[in-house]
């Protein structure tokens, strides 16, 4: 049997816009990986989305999946809103076109190769995983001062 990934992903925005990170924190077992990475403009939504599909693009098999988000947006966007919105032509629910749907379509596509469940859990609440991934994303907005 094959054993679950954790990841805990976050985003973190210097402005909104402005210069952003995210940082996404992967557990099997008792093995970890940290990813980061920044953009010199983008909004935190796009950094919360880079994260997880950062992260989901990392794994080189079909996985079983755990994913936690301190991002309402996120969670409820790919397991509530996107059905919606495709059926609607990609407008939202008051008839506006849906934002960062570049993102949207890459988590679409990088979910669909796992078996994903989606986790909230509270930011900046003391949630070790939540924690680290906060840091990972703030090391990605500084990542940026080194380019």
């Amino acid at each position: 049997m094959t054993e679950t990934v954790r990841i805990y992903t976050d985003g973190a925005c210097k402005g909104n816009p402005g210069p952003g990170g995210w940082g996404a924190l992967l557990r099997i077992g008792a093995h970890e990986k940290e990813l980061f990475g920044g953009e010199p403009e983008t909004t935190n939504n796009r950094m919360e989305l880079a994260a997880v599909i950062n992260a989901l693009a990392s794994l080189k098999r079909p996985c079983t999946v755990e994913i936690y988000t301190d991002s309402q947006y996120v969670r409820n966007g790919i397991t509530e809103w996107l059905a919606q919105w495709r059926r609607r032509g990609w407008k939202t629910a008051d008839g506006k076109p849906v934002k960062n749907l570049d993102l949207w379509h890459d988590l679409e596509r990088e979910a669909g190769r796992h078996k994903v469940r989606w986790h909230w859990v509270r930011g900046h609440a003391g949630h070790d995983g939540n924690e680290r991934a906060d840091a990972l994303a703030n090391r990605g907005v500084a990542s940026l001062k080194l380019s």
